[in-house]
């Protein structure tokens, strides 16, 4: 896997994955920034959500559930002071389809969190995560 970061203008960069997708980033006002793109830490974040999502979609798919829609929230505190890692994450999950149970997502974030989402695991080593769902009609 690779990526290329590139400085574009004060601290707005351009981030280009190996597959040759974009993603603006961008620094905070405080630092030159002009919110122009997401910030780093947002990112990381977002990649994280993108991650579980993905194996939580995918785990009841791949049990022969029908997944019509899956948003996953976020909500994360960071340290007060240098390195601000992220110490609190929390991932709720608002799934729809049909023949959806309680247990069968469960079972899928559950799979995910210890499992399958390697953003989660190697977040958790400085953040206690904890995650919910529920189910949309």
């Amino acid at each position: 896997m690779k990526a290329t970061i590139e400085l574009q203008q004060n601290v707005n960069f351009k981030a280009t994955s190996g597959t040759g997708h974009t993603i603006q980033m961008d620094g905070p006002p405080e630092f030159g920034g002009e919110n122009l793109g997401a910030r780093p830490m947002e990112t990381m974040l977002i990649g994280m959500g993108g991650c579980a999502s993905f194996d939580v979609v995918h785990i009841l798919r791949k049990r022969r559930l029908t997944v019509n829609n899956c948003v996953a929230e976020l909500e994360a505190e960071r340290a007060e002071s240098e390195p601000k890692v992220f110490t609190k994450i929390h991932l709720h999950f608002k799934v729809s389809g049909e023949g959806l149970t309680d247990k069968a997502v469960a079972k899928a974030v559950q799979l995910s969190a210890e499992k399958y989402c390697s953003a989660s695991i190697m977040l958790g080593k400085t953040a206690d995560i904890s995650h919910s769902f529920e189910i949309v009609e």
